[in-house]
């Protein structure tokens, strides 16, 4: 099947449910997302910051791009002029920095919290205590200019949905119990970003409200 019948499909099966299809062009040329674009998709996530800058810079202005992968401090003050939402926030250090770019453009620059769900010394991300408390720290709380929308989570590569199932579950459990607590007075606390091409079926069912889908748009990378 081709990328934009890719596309119609999935939107297909999303139907009504309000979730959010973030189309993962890392590695993908600029023909494929033009495909992709062409098609009706507007939101791509890209994990490397060169590269998101060198696609920004060459592709439709009214795409919305996403920062899905490991993001360093110093790689901030490429994307801040842009980026329509970071993923993958799993410190205050990196949170600082953020906001002191989204300063220096006069934005505010909405971030999700990458926690830590999968049983992988290699996935990133903050566990549950670290989470809270950094959202209760002082220094968090001076930061005006990001938003904190919601969280993210990659679950563990594994053929057991068992597993896949209970990550997620914890995942959502966390963000509800933060949506009633620290954000109760938050409107705008609204995503929990989980789910990709292998596992995001489990993650619609568990109250994903961002999937990010890679291979079954583009297919598979080389």
């Amino acid at each position: 099947m081709s990328i934009a019948a890719n596309i119609s499909a999935i939107k297909e099966e999303l139907g009504n449910a309000g979730v959010k299809l973030i189309a993962v062009s890392k590695t993908k040329p600029v023909e494929s997302i033009t495909e992709a674009y062409n098609a009706g998709q507007r939101i791509f996530g890209e994990n490397m910051v060169q590269e998101l800058v060198e696609k920004y810079e060459r592709l439709p202005k009214d795409i919305e791009w996403h920062l899905i992968g490991h993001l360093q401090s110093n790689k901030v003050k490429y994307i801040a002029p842009f980026i329509n939402m970071i993923h993958s926030v799993d410190s205050l250090k990196l949170l600082q920095e953020i906001n002191k770019q989204a300063i220096k453009n006069n934005r505010v620059i909405d971030c999700l919290l990458q926690i830590y769900i999968a049983d992988e010394d290699t996935k990133y991300g903050l566990d549950f205590s670290e989470a809270i408390e950094l959202l209760r720290s002082e220094e968090f709380i001076e930061l005006k200019n990001v938003r904190i929308r919601g969280v993210m989570g990659i679950a563990t590569f594994t053929v057991n949905p068992r597993i896949t199932q209970d990550e997620f579950y914890e995942l959502k459990t966390f963000y509800t119990g933060l949506k009633e607590t620290i954000f109760r007075k938050n409107p705008e606390f609204t995503e929990i970003s989980m789910g990709m091409s292998g596992d995001y079926k489990i993650a619609i069912e568990k109250g994903s409200t961002m999937i990010r889908l890679g291979s079954t748009i583009f297919g598979s990378r080389k």
